[in-house]
């Protein structure tokens, strides 16, 4: 297949255009930081703050379907789509390992679609869409946030390019999907019959006949 061949081959040199020609002392002590879970927990703490000064209401589906968001995208790109796509890990891909420069321990055997770029475009794309539908703000740096990260898992070694791309695609995909439930969500909650009135008011008036 010509054109399969083509774009792993476009893969690859990009690859080796971002991880092996472009390295700088700098960029190799903060991409492998910028990629760590444990740096973004202040971010991670900001929005579990963030989504509560909207109310407990509309905090707990918003903290509840960004765990739903992380957990489909982590689960379908580890547990489904890199077993069925069996591409090999740059740093198991003998056209590329000699060139490799370990910045980062090698990982896993399979490599597309990437965890971590599934993972922070699903949270980029569900919390940017459901904070504009909450406040109208539109937070654009997620998307660069996202990025970022996504960027510096091919500096360091660990992904193609085009792993990036599908898991990317996947994650904005899923958390578009999550959003669309939290917009469900709100809109059961407005249409929901009130089943208990309160009754205070009428207790109080009625104290003073």
């Amino acid at each position: 297949m010509p054109l399969l061949n083509w774009l792993d081959h476009l893969d690859k040199a990009l690859f080796v255009l971002i991880q092996h020609d472009s390295d700088h002392a700098f960029l190799d002590v903060i991409m492998p930081v910028l990629r760590e879970p444990l740096t973004w927990i202040p971010l991670y703490a900001f929005m579990l703050y963030y989504s509560f000064r909207q109310g407990p209401a509309k905090a707990w589906p918003f903290i509840v379907l960004t765990l739903l968001t992380f957990a489909i995208t982590d689960t379908v790109t580890a547990q489904l789509l890199k077993p069925l796509f069996g591409r090999l890990r740059p740093c198991h891909d003998p056209e590329v390992q000699s060139l490799l420069r370990g910045l980062v321990d090698c990982g896993g055997m399979y490599s597309m679609p990437s965890n971590h770029a599934a993972n922070h475009f699903g949270l980029a794309s569900f919390w940017f869409f459901s904070i504009r539908a909450m406040t109208g703000r539109k937070w654009h740096w997620l998307w660069v946030w996202a990025a970022a990260i996504c960027y510096a898992q091919i500096y360091v070694g660990k992904h193609y390019p085009f792993d990036i791309l599908v898991g990317s695609v996947v994650g904005f995909l899923t958390g578009w999907s999550t959003f669309r439930l939290l917009v469900y969500w709100e809109s059961r909650q407005r249409h929901r019959p009130i089943l208990f009135r309160p009754v205070f008011k009428k207790s109080a008036e009625t104290e003073h006949v």
